[in-house]
């Protein structure tokens, strides 16, 4: 497996424990990139599916996965989306800044699974003070981290800025996502982990 480390894929092992708790899962990764994440998570799923809206990447991606079957890269953006049948759990990694919040978390929602799961390493954008500081307090540890791990800085991924804040992240998925859980992380990024309740529980 060719792999590489960045502020991204140090939240693998996260996500990975989270999908081997629900074996055989069906799995969609929102802006796979070059795959390496669903490569990653064969062991555990059932099924994944990942989306990447750019031709090259895309094309990348799916030479990654040639020869596993149960994985398969579809060249086409989450909002043009209609999967066959709905997914146990859906990930976004560096990906959901790069859409409108609102929406897409509905269509999240939407698409999975009675009690399937919704992961999330995200980019807010520093608004406030204790934004700011948070993030000039994470530059040293991050720094050193990044050294240690030899971090892979270009992975050739289409980039862009955050828009909306924690606290407005936060206040948008708690109002569309009863229950949902926000922390910020380590290298400037938050992490989101969501249930769907069962009918009997809503």
């Amino acid at each position: 497996m060719t792999t590489c480390w960045n502020h991204n894929t140090a939240y693998h092992p996260w996500i990975l424990s989270a999908v081997a708790e629900r074996p055989r899962a069906r799995v969609l990764d929102v802006g796979c990139g070059d795959g390496l994440l669903l490569e990653k998570l064969t062991p555990y799923a059932g099924e994944l599916v990942g989306l990447e809206p750019d031709t090259e990447t895309a094309r990348r991606a799916s030479d990654r996965l040639a020869g596993l079957p149960h994985a398969r890269v579809l060249t086409e953006s989450f909002t043009d989306h209609i999967p066959e049948q709905p997914y146990d759990v859906i990930v976004f990694v560096a990906s959901l800044h790069h859409m409108d919040l609102a929406p897409t978390l509905i269509k999240t929602r939407d698409l999975l699974s009675p009690v399937g799961e919704l992961i999330v390493v995200g980019l807010s954008a520093n608004r406030r003070l204790g934004d700011w500081l948070v993030s000039a307090l994470q530059v040293v540890p991050a720094r050193v981290l990044s050294l240690l791990h030899g971090e892979t800085r270009d992975t050739g991924m289409t980039v862009a800025p955050p828009r909306e804040s924690l606290a407005e992240i936060r206040a948008t998925a708690r109002a569309l996502l009863p229950g949902v859980r926000i922390r910020r992380g380590l290298y400037y990024r938050y992490l989101l982990r969501w249930r769907k309740p069962t009918a009997a529980a809503r």
